[in-house]
């Protein structure tokens, strides 16, 4: 059997994306979910495999804006919504779906392509490097105190319904995006996702609740939680799961999280996905009974190394020439002189010799600063060809945040 690889028509989408539903697992999404995704479907950037009359493959892309380090919001393609039927494996769908995807963002001049993985070991082998981390915390909140700085006490906590407090939220966070990279400037459209509530979805918790920080009247920060009541012979024992929180100064954020973990009635605090150095860290009176973990992100891939490196600035004054191996994108491959610091960056084709060696994979997962080229050169991952360059590129390459992917897409 031969497959034929083309553009989704917006007629074909129910079949697609439920195509897609069965390859994770076959559980159909609410319609609250499946309605806000059909609305945010770019069908002219989105693929299916079709085997005569039935759709075996499905691929997306998102049109996206990612900040990087020196704050610039820099083009992406948002890939999403991946699958391969399962009658269909090893026959070639999923590679020809990722060379058409590249190309396709290529020739619209996005330099970045950006994804989070089911299966992290999957994408490697397209040039996709893990650039960022997430953080989940289970605050033992019976015994946790969280120290809150001085102004804490002058911010005003407020329930207000999450429709209501929808727009101030959404202005809190447009105001953070810039602050770390891997942030992602969200089109209309998007301020949807975050007030996604599937009551199928809550494992018997509350449907989500808001609570508004503000200070002299105007917001300041906000948090979306769920709080699942729970009792044990010893007396109650319920757990508050946080779906968002942000803030605009320490006071505020350190006041949220107070909150959080002095609701009556609860023994735990559980968050998912916050930054790896997310100062609640720096908050809680014991960090050994807040089970922190760690796991994957965002993947990067560098669709245009030259044009994607001049895109951010660098942390120290770097001038560099890096040996590039890129065998799926082979434009990409050969040697590149990076020159830059905080003002801005170079880079360029060059036949000077090479002071590092690396692939695009690497290039991905250092390219908003949240994994070392050192790190790297540690897993035989970089080889320095000039003595001093790997410290010199290491240093240059991070960021003073360290870069967070806030929701998936």
């Amino acid at each position: 059997m031969t497959t034929q690889l083309r553009v989704l028509q917006r007629s074909e989408w129910d079949q697609w994306y439920g195509k897609l539903e069965r390859a994770f697992g076959g559980v159909p999404d609410s319609r609250q979910e499946r309605k806000l995704f059909e609305s945010l479907t770019e069908t002219e950037r989105s693929l299916a495999a079709w085997d005569g009359d039935e759709c075996v493959g499905t691929a997306g892309a998102f049109t996206f804006q990612v900040s990087v380090p020196g704050g610039a919001m820099v083009p992406a393609a948002g890939v999403t919504m991946v699958s391969v039927a399962a009658t269909h494996r090893r026959r070639g769908i999923l590679t020809s779906m990722m060379r058409r995807q590249l190309d396709d963002t290529r020739a619209l001049g996005e330099p970045l392509a950006i994804l989070t993985a089911s299966e992290p070991a999957i994408y490697g082998r397209f040039g996709y490097g893990t650039a960022t981390h997430q953080m989940s915390v289970e605050i033992d909140s019976s015994r946790v105190r969280i120290a809150v700085p001085p102004g804490a006490e002058d911010v005003r906590l407020r329930f207000v319904t999450v429709e209501e407090g929808a727009a101030a939220c959404e202005r809190v966070y447009v105001r953070t995006i810039g602050a770390r990279p891997g942030m992602l400037a969200r089109t209309p459209g998007w301020e949807g996702l975050p007030l996604l509530d599937p009551p199928g979805e809550r494992e018997g918790a509350s449907p989500m609740q808001c609570v508004l920080a503000e200070r002299d009247g105007e917001v300041v920060g906000y948090v979306r939680f769920h709080n699942k009541p729970q009792w044990s012979p010893a007396g109650p024992e319920g757990a508050v799961s946080v779906r968002q929180v942000d803030a605009l100064d320490p006071a505020a954020y350190a006041a949220l999280w107070r909150f959080l973990c002095e609701i009556d009635l609860t023994s735990v605090v559980r968050a998912r996905n916050r930054p790896v150095d997310d100062p609640v860290l720096h908050l809680v009176s014991d960090i050994r009974r807040c089970n922190v973990r760690l796991r994957d992100s965002l993947h990067v891939r560098l669709v245009d190394v030259g044009a994607a490196l001049e895109a951010r600035t660098y942390a120290a004054p770097v001038d560099v020439v890096l040996d590039v191996e890129d065998a799926f994108c082979p434009w990409n491959s050969g040697r590149w002189r990076l020159s830059g610091d905080l003002k801005g960056a170079s880079c360029e084709r060059t036949r000077d010799a090479a002071d590092l060696a690396l692939s695009v994979r690497e290039l991905g997962a250092v390219y908003l600063g949240g994994v070392s080229l050192s790190s790297l050169a540690g897993a035989g991952r970089v080889r320095e060809r000039r003595e001093g360059a790997l410290a010199e590129a290491s240093v240059a390459f991070g960021a003073d945040a360290v870069p967070w992917l806030p929701h998936g897409f």
